[in-house]
């Protein structure tokens, strides 16, 4: 799952896995299958797996992990790494793991690491959904093995925001069109910036996704891997490719799915991003008109549409009623109408909600909204809205002034007209960041790599098929495999053609042919 919190971040890059669980729960259709409880097996990692990069580093590569019983099926364990690598014998961070041992024991493989994406999706909770996110190959083959990157869930989580400033951040107008909404947004930007840093210290500089990269490398190392194989989506594509790329010669089996484009710069990835949404939301309003005899939304495409722009203007002048105990603000409303843009299977709900928006009550979508940001009955489940934020803007602070906003406007409302302006506004969020970091960006090749997969599908809202061709052509060893359909990545999304291609190199090592068309 994760988020696409525009409303002051450039950009935020999501998996299904976790926010296709949440939205079944909500349709009532949560089929989980219960399980016995785990026992954690016994390795003894190659000689070659511990050694580490530079001598400082050695007891974070030599360190044992202590497998016990979690959340009744699983196992969970803690891995400690360095604030600053520059300093790796200073402060140092614990990082939540979890695992699922692999269901046929005999035929292990080794590990799979995987990432949700966010940036700030807790990787504890995506592996804790491995039955409904991988196939049964992968589960039968694999320990499965997610981690909360550091800043995130369980993993010193970054806190910027009081629950009641976040509610209030997430409702806000995510397109300001009148001077006081506009005066509202910028304070948040600074409010956002100055909590990042006041309320999470020194971490707030230290949550760069090259970081989490070389935590990843320590975790290799605690598992016993020689190599690395790893399966990241959306933002964990970004975070897989940096992995290659400092640490080309431990990478194993890769996969990225849904895929983003690291050779363009957040103006770019915002614009792309906007177009990317505005085709979803077009297929979505299309299967309507397809799939009734009379849509709810109007007889064509662009009518449609309009219904929904219309309804969005409507409740940003008027927050509706719902059956909770706070009203549906225009800012929950637009994360309400995105989040089952991330699934096909769900547009039936997305539906569901703007009926009953239509109707007056905006129960439905003010849940999608909640779901979206990991809110629950009381406050938030995590802090992914906050590490989203903070880890975004110091990987690349870029920003825009408010007063820049309009000469961008053209180009956002073409890629978007439903959604161009929310985005254009999104340029100015990293302008309140207070946290600056050390670590310098890289020009991510993966020179020497093992084959890296990279997977696109060609109508995902939130990561263009033209991001993972244009990732795949930049790995030196990328091997791109292109899914058509609808949804936010491709594998286990209905596709064999991709399930295959994915399975047969994760548990077989057969590469996939390039430029693979499913």
């Amino acid at each position: 799952m994760k988020q696409v919190l525009v409303a002051v971040v450039v950009i935020a890059l999501v998996a299904t896995g976790l926010g296709a669980v949440a939205l079944a729960v909500l349709a009532g259709q949560d089929d989980t299958p219960a399980s016995t409880p785990p026992v954690a097996p016994t390795t003894t990692p190659e000689p070659s797996a511990t050694v580490p990069p530079s001598r400082g580093l050695a007891r974070y590569y030599s360190q044992s992990l202590d497998w016990s019983s979690c959340q009744g099926d699983f196992l969970c364990a803690k891995l400690t790494v360095p604030l600053d690598y520059r300093h790796p014998g200073g402060e140092t961070i614990d990082l939540a793991l979890l695992k699922v041992p692999a269901g046929d024991p005999g035929a292990r493989i080794g590990s799979l690491v995987v990432n949700p994406g966010g940036p700030g999706a807790p990787g504890t909770q995506y592996a804790a959904q491995a039955a409904q996110v991988f196939g049964q190959p992968l589960l039968d083959r694999y320990d499965v093995v997610g981690f909360d990157p550091r800043g995130t869930g369980a993993s010193d989580p970054v806190d910027c925001l009081s629950d009641a400033q976040l509610d209030d951040y997430i409702a806000m107008d995510p397109d300001p069109d009148t001077a006081a909404e506009r005066s509202s947004y910028m304070g948040w930007v600074g409010t956002l910036g100055r909590g990042c840093a006041d309320r999470s210290g020194d971490l707030a500089a230290h949550v760069t996704t090259v970081e989490a990269a070389r935590d990843m490398d320590v975790l290799r190392a605690a598992l016993g891997e020689s190599t690395m194989t790893y399966f990241g989506a959306s933002y964990g594509t970004k975070l897989g490719a940096t992995y290659a790329d400092l640490f080309p010669d431990e990478v194993g089996r890769m996969v990225l799915d849904g895929a983003v484009d690291l050779s363009i710069g957040p103006r770019e990835l915002a614009l792309e991003q906007a177009g990317g949404f505005e085709t979803a939301l077009r297929a979505y309003v299309q299967n309507c008109l397809d799939e009734t005899d009379s849509c709810f939304l109007g007889d064509t495409v662009d009518e449609g549409l309009q219904t929904i722009s219309t309804f969005l203007a409507g409740v940003d002048a008027k927050p509706l009623p719902t059956s909770l105990d706070r009203d549906l603000e225009v800012g929950n409303a637009f994360y309400g109408i995105v989040a089952p843009l991330y699934n096909r299977d769900y547009w039936y709900i997305l539906s569901a909600a703007l009926k009953q928006g239509l109707a007056g009550d905006g129960s439905t979508l003010l849940q999608l909204s909640d779901l979206y940001s990991s809110r629950g009955e009381n406050g938030y489940t995590d802090n992914s809205a906050e590490a989203l934020y903070a880890i975004s803007c110091l990987d690349d602070p870029y920003a825009i002034a408010a007063s820049q906003v309009a000469a961008n406007l053209p180009d956002f409302e073409r890629a978007s007209p439903t959604f161009g302006a929310v985005f254009a506004w999104g340029l100015t969020g990293c302008g309140g960041v207070r946290a600056t970091s050390t670590v310098q960006p890289r020009d991510v090749r993966a020179k020497g790599a093992a084959p890296i997969v990279v997977i696109g599908t060609t109508r995902d809202p939130a990561t263009p098929m033209k991001w993972a061709e244009d990732l795949a052509d930049q790995l030196d060893s990328g091997v791109l495999v292109r899914r058509d359909g609808d949804g936010h990545t491709g594998y286990h999304a209905g596709n064999e053609c991709v399930d295959r291609a994915v399975e047969g190199y994760l548990v077989d090592g057969a590469v996939p042919e390039d430029g693979l068309s499913c």
